[in-house]
């Protein structure tokens, strides 16, 4: 169920129910910051994800957070004018949270980091699994999967998130210490970055799109999907510790050279 506000305050109290939240509510809230997208959860409030209207693609942001909130049966609270939701319920007219192809705005690669363990995992299956699919299989040995830190409700670990930059890198040095660290510039353990194919991926109807993330459900073949994969000994680092900003930018110059040069 969505219930349009046009004012909202972020506490632990649900202004629809007039009791907490539980993990069934999800918050979209328009504004005109100077960020494009922000999200997580503050003020013991539900998970909350903060959209710009000075991010171009705003109205797609916002009618994926509604498409796919529909498919997941979430309540959703939308904190914007009637105008706007109107305005971006026209331009999303026809589109829905995993049509089976790229938007024009959307990247044609994107990348999805993960630890040196989990890497030699990934190589012995064939394939990238959520969190909630690893730990159910005893995959791993972590009590709780890092996102939960900014607030994740627990089924939003059922996805595989791909992003782009150095934000895989702080999410895996953010594993590794057990706490958010947002510093690109300090020493970690480097593991892989997989590069992947979203045009095929979305062909295939398994790219989902929240509003905020682009993401797999559940599992995600390595074949046909991915095109490369970057460690530390295949782009000339030293040795396996460097930082997430090294990394992250080495790999990505040497994808380019080598491998697409649209990414």
């Amino acid at each position: 169920m969505i219930y349009r506000l046009d004012s909202f305050e972020e506490t632990s109290i649900n202004p629809v129910t007039g009791t907490s939240y539980d993990f069934s509510w999800l918050i979209f809230i328009l504004n005109n910051e100077s960020y494009s997208i922000m999200c997580g959860s503050r003020n013991q409030c539900a998970y909350t994800l903060k959209v710009s209207k000075q991010y171009k693609y705003w109205k797609m942001s916002l009618g994926d957070f509604i498409n796919w909130n529909e498919k997941e049966n979430k309540n959703s609270i939308l904190v914007a004018s009637k105008e706007d939701y109107e305005a971006a319920m026209e331009e999303y007219r026809g589109h829905h949270c995993n049509d089976p192809f790229l938007r024009p705005y959307e990247p044609p690669v994107m990348v999805h980091s993960t630890t040196k363990e989990n890497y030699n995992r990934i190589q012995k299956c064939g394939c990238l699994k959520s969190w909630n699919l690893l730990k159910k299989e005893n995959g791993i040995q972590e009590k709780f999967p890092i996102g939960s830190l900014l607030g994740d409700p627990p089924d939003f670990s059922n996805y595989i998130l791909f992003g782009s930059g150095i934000t895989g890198e702080i999410v895996v040095n953010s594993k590794q210490n057990h706490q958010l660290i947002y510093q690109d510039d300090i020493p970690y353990q480097t593991g892989a970055r997989y590069y992947f194919d979203m045009e095929k991926i979305a062909a295939n109807g398994l790219l989902y799109r929240d509003g905020g993330t682009i993401k797999v459900k559940d599992v995600l073949p390595l074949q046909p999907y991915l095109i490369w994969i970057s460690t530390w000994d295949k782009i000339g680092l030293q040795n396996e510790i460097s930082t997430p900003k090294i990394f992250a930018e080495t790999s990505d110059s040497f994808f380019r050279k080598h491998y697409r040069k649209d990414f």
